[in-house]
């Protein structure tokens, strides 16, 4: 048998082989950070994106590409305006969203690191 088999072979031997459940202390770390930024990353894609939209479509009356009216200018006026303060607030939410998650999980992330740290390799 050729090396190049035996290496496929091994590969395809790893998929099938059981699993080891137990994380490393980095690996559990890294999960715990995740855990902290991931919702507050997914609330500001979301959010800012929603309302980009809706500053767009206040534009897009404003300026009379949808629509023709004098009132559905001003619609669009009130509503670009709304799109703007949603759009300008994206980042302070996403600012106090991170600080809550980072109480919430501070002390055990603190204390993991402060264990991998004093580990002797």
């Amino acid at each position: 048998m050729t090396e190049n088999n035996k290496k496929i072979a091994e590969r395809i031997q790893s998929n099938y082989a059981p699993q080891s459940t137990s994380q490393t202390k980095v690996e559990k770390l890294k999960e715990l950070d995740k855990k902290v930024k991931n919702p507050a990353r997914i609330f500001a894609y979301v959010f800012g994106s929603v309302s980009c939209l809706i500053l767009g479509l206040g534009m897009c009356l404003a300026m009379k590409v949808i629509g023709g009216t004098t009132a559905l200018m001003v619609v669009g006026i009130i509503i670009g305006l709304a799109g703007i303060a949603l759009t300008s607030s994206t980042y302070p939410l996403y600012n106090k969203i991170l600080e809550k998650r980072k109480e919430k999980y501070s002390s055990e992330i603190l204390s993991l690191s402060q264990e991998i740290l004093n580990e002797k390799e």
